[in-house]
């Protein structure tokens, strides 16, 4: 099976109001407006996919009882689906530029769906890590939905299809861990694999009898898949963008993944001691981040791209202010997570929309490769958590969220003025 890209490159416009050059292949997509309810059936069916990477977050403390792991490994269970989503995001998201989206969408799907029952029916913790390193590789199906919606959807209203899309990925998450802290307590941490399981068997069939056929993007002709995975990296050694936002999702997502996977251990122990179902539920005190993706989608639509992500760095770092009081109040843990949250969220979308308008016909490979610096960044933020708290508690792990939070701030503050849309390179071909 053989593709090649065009010679097709460009820019985007009105990104960080800087009103950057539009980018031919983005002006040959198409106007036309996708069919109708498709990208809120987009939203459920990501979010309850990326909701699978999350259910364990709520659940450490009791996986690493059952399956005897200490505390200072439990980032071990987050991270080896981190590791299967980052290999997903460079093996299977480029095949959305290649194949039938329709067919891909459900057919990994489907798969999902059975990777998740052998999670649920795990017998030890080799069968586990195992189960759940498949259901990361294949939940990048989310990515490989986001670039759809945006494929789908006219230019003048891409910022807003993809914030709803990605807030459809923030509401997942967010019920992901309450849905798997209730679940937990009334039948047990299977039931949340089993359950999810059936759940994304439904949405394959849904989409499959309303999401389009889509055939390869129009500068894709041929060559071996080999070549297109490889041209992922290309494409980012290419525009200074890419490589920007790329580094700013890493730091962003090991702040993110800092407290949502170091959290359970205080609240599990004294002075709260909290059940599953109310470990879970702090989860929701993050709603603002679905807020915050559609604001973010429709700011970036009107060229507010740089601003956004600025005010979002900002909040970012000071949400760990509340955050470090978890262990004197739990309203102060809700109001950080609600500042973290939205400020991530509002980052993300960013990223997502201006990326992809560097090269709308490569918007599978471009949201793959972007999403592999988020993996590595929840990966990063899962395991420091967990070491940080087994040596000083949680005073550390606030340090390293807030670390990784000023970093990204920084490297924002000393990029903002470069490798804006419209300043990288002609584009030559990627793929031969």
């Amino acid at each position: 099976m053989a593709i090649e890209c065009s010679d097709a490159g460009g820019g985007t416009g009105g990104a960080g109001g800087t009103g950057g050059h539009q980018a031919p292949a983005a002006a040959s997509a198409s106007d036309a407006s996708p069919p109708a309810g498709l990208v809120p059936l987009l939203a459920l069916a990501c979010g309850s996919s990326v909701a699978t990477v999350y259910f364990a977050q709520p659940l450490l403390v009791t996986l690493g009882e059952r399956f005897a792991v200490g505390s200072g490994l439990l980032g071990v269970i987050v991270t080896v689906t981190q590791l299967g989503y980052a290999v997903g995001l460079l093996t299977l998201v480029p095949l959305g530029d290649l194949l039938d989206r329709r067919r891909l969408v459900t057919g990994q799907l489907g798969l999902l769906a059975l990777a998740l029952l052998a999670a649920g029916l795990a017998p030890g913790v080799a069968a586990l890590l195992g189960a759940l390193a498949v259901v990361g590789l294949l939940a990048v199906v989310a990515q490989t939905m986001v670039a759809a919606a945006a494929a789908l959807t006219p230019p003048a209203r891409r910022g807003r299809a993809v914030g709803t899309v990605t807030g459809g990925i923030v509401t997942g998450i967010l019920l992901a861990r309450a849905a798997a802290g209730v679940l937990a307590d009334l039948a047990g941490w299977r039931a949340v694999y089993l359950a999810s399981a059936d759940v994304t068997a439904v949405l394959a069939l849904l989409l499959r009898r309303v999401l389009p056929l889509g055939a390869p993007s129009a500068g894709v002709r041929e060559a071996s898949y080999g070549r297109l995975v490889a041209s992922t990296v290309t494409l980012f050694a290419r525009h200074p963008l890419l490589r920007i936002r790329g580094a700013l999702a890493l730091l962003v997502f090991a702040a993110f993944s800092t407290l949502w996977s170091g959290v359970a251990q205080p609240l599990s122990g004294p002075p709260w001691s909290l059940s599953h179902t109310a470990i879970g539920a702090f989860g929701l005190a993050g709603a603002a981040g679905a807020v915050a993706a559609g604001v973010a989608g429709r700011w970036n639509d009107r060229g507010l791209a740089q601003r956004t992500t600025g005010v979002g760095l900002a909040l970012l770092a000071l949400s760990w202010l509340p955050i470090a009081l978890t262990r004197q109040s739990l309203w102060a843990l809700a109001i950080g997570a609600v500042l973290l949250d939205f400020a991530v969220q509002a980052v993300h979308v960013t990223n997502q929309t201006l990326i992809h308008a560097v090269r709308p016909d490569a918007g599978s490979r471009i949201i793959g490769g972007y999403m592999v610096f988020y993996s590595a960044g929840s990966s990063l933020g899962a395991l420091g958590s967990s070491l940080a708290y087994a040596t000083a508690g949680w005073p550390a792990v606030t340090v390293l969220g807030a670390s990784f939070s000023l970093a990204a701030l920084l490297l924002w503050a000393t990029t903002r003025r470069r490798g804006l849309p419209g300043d990288h390179p002609a584009v030559e071909p990627d793929v031969n």
